[in-house]
């Protein structure tokens, strides 16, 4: 299937997720459901369970988690279990493995090949199921991305897909050339970076992804980590169309390119209504072009 044919075959508002995964492109992101922040206090599991629950009503059949996404015992892989299991059949769970926990109770060191089927494995546990349906790999800590190999993990991961525990790989926190790496390796069907209205550094790999068909996914879409978006300078846009900050944020990723997935995470029903909303936003070029200056 060429790229054209993919974009054709799903509606606007969905994405082929490796070509054969029909997505809708406002998901949810499952990070803040233990914690606000990873060193932050615990937050009530019920609540992320009601989280989780409503965004499936609202819609989204596009979970975004991973096997450290944890603090003390909640973890979010055990709310999404907990919530949704036995999973609709259109329900596509997407997670990343790679790093460690430092010391400090941060995810920054870095699992070798040989600890990635463990890691694999706990997913497959965690959520129950058979086969995890795309498998981020998580390059490079908290740095940036770029400046080393991916190859010999990118491997790992494609060997577990032929034996039929992966269905898709990604790769997130990575440059172009890591991505071309591995797609000598193996298929990908997805990319994870930093990217958001106020941090779009990564504009010229978005664009390649879209013309290879792959699904580009933001983490921190709302300006989290170490790039924080200003709402001073959207007034002018979310006035106009009486929207929140964050609304009109996700509104600008929904209208970057047909091939980018927004995954906002939340542990608040409130905060999910409010992201969910940005659905109904419909950008003009004069909105755009204030975003963008």
């Amino acid at each position: 299937m060429t790229t054209n044919d993919m974009h054709a075959a799903a509606s606007p508002g969905e994405f082929l997720l490796g070509g054969d995964l029909a997505v809708r492109r406002l998901g949810f992101g499952a990070m803040r459901l233990p914690t606000g922040v990873f060193q932050g206090p615990v937050r009530d599991p019920e609540t992320g369970v009601a989280v989780l629950r409503r965004a499936v009503d609202l819609g989204v059949n596009h979970i975004d988690t991973a096997w450290f996404y944890r603090r003390g015992a909640v973890a979010a892989n055990d709310l999404i279990r907990r919530a949704l299991a036995p999973y609709d059949d259109d329900l596509v769970i997407a997670t990343k493995v790679g790093p460690l926990f430092n010391a400090d109770g941060i995810p920054g060191g870095q699992a070798g090949p040989d600890a990635l089927r463990g890691l694999v494995e706990d997913n497959l546990r965690t959520l129950g199921v058979d086969r995890l349906d795309l498998v981020y790999l998580r390059v490079g800590g908290m740095a940036g991305p770029g400046g080393e190999s991916v190859a010999d993990r990118f491997a790992v991961l494609a060997d577990l897909r032929e034996q039929g525990l992966i269905r898709h790989l990604g790769l997130s926190n990575v440059d172009a050339a890591q991505v071309a790496e591995a797609r000598t390796i193996a298929p990908v069907a997805a990319v994870q970076n930093s990217f958001h209205v106020q941090d779009r550094g990564d504009a010229g790999l978005l664009a390649q992804c879209e013309k290879d068909g792959i699904a580009f996914v933001p983490f921190f879409p709302l300006g989290g980590g170490l790039r924080p978006i200003d709402p001073a300078r959207m007034e002018r846009v979310t006035a106009r169309h009486r929207a929140t900050a964050a609304q009109a944020a996700i509104a600008w990723l929904l209208a970057s390119s047909p091939a980018l997935l927004a995954i906002p995470g939340t542990g608040s029903l409130d905060h999910l209504e409010e992201n969910m909303g940005a659905s109904r936003i419909r950008l003009t070029s004069q909105d755009l072009a204030e975003l963008e200056s």
